[in-house]
């Protein structure tokens, strides 16, 4: 198994696949064989996620550079349009938009209140795409992933945790 770890200031241990490698996030205080044992107690969800990469395809890949730029300015006029209605629903107030061409990430909020889109969140439904917009802005009253947090997502979009799925789902 292709295992990379990556130390932090984190608290937690995690685990993503990413293109057939594994990558294990751990605190800097942690041990190896504390990670070594956290990697073979998630063994069997590893090898299913290795299997499910090895046959996603990815549609971006497909594309011409003339559809990839056209795809990225859609991105740019739609998700700037939501987040203004949403933000305006919310009663926020953000920086500027930027469209990435990120991979593992539909969205982040920066603590100046920036918000970046991943133009990749296009190949979703509109009710997964309002989702990552509002998860963003909500990060604007808060910078976590609180019960607080949630609770401003859930009081604009009651069906949230339905709309996370959509994210999950393989293009």
């Amino acid at each position: 198994m292709d295992l990379e770890i990556i130390y932090s200031n984190r608290k937690t241990l995690s685990i993503t696949v990413r293109e057939g490698r594994v990558i294990v996030r751990a605190p800097k205080s942690i041990s190896r064989s504390r990670i070594d044992s956290f990697v073979d107690k998630n063994r069997e969800w590893i090898k299913k996620r290795i299997e499910i990469t090895k046959n996603q395809r990815d549609p971006i890949a497909a594309m011409t550079d003339a559809q990839v730029k056209q795809l990225r300015e859609s991105a740019r006029v739609y998700l700037t349009a939501k987040a203004e209605e949403y933000a305006k629903t919310m009663g926020l107030k953000y920086g500027r938009i930027t469209i990435t061409g990120a991979k593992t990430r539909f969205g982040s909020c920066s603590s100046k209140g920036n918000i970046s889109f991943s133009y990749r969140l296009m190949l979703y439904p509109e009710e997964a795409i309002d989702y990552v917009v509002v998860h963003e802005l909500a990060h604007l009253v808060e910078m976590n992933h609180s019960c607080r947090f949630y609770a401003i997502v859930e009081k604009i979009l009651p069906d949230y945790k339905e709309r996370i799925k959509l994210l999950k789902c393989v293009h």
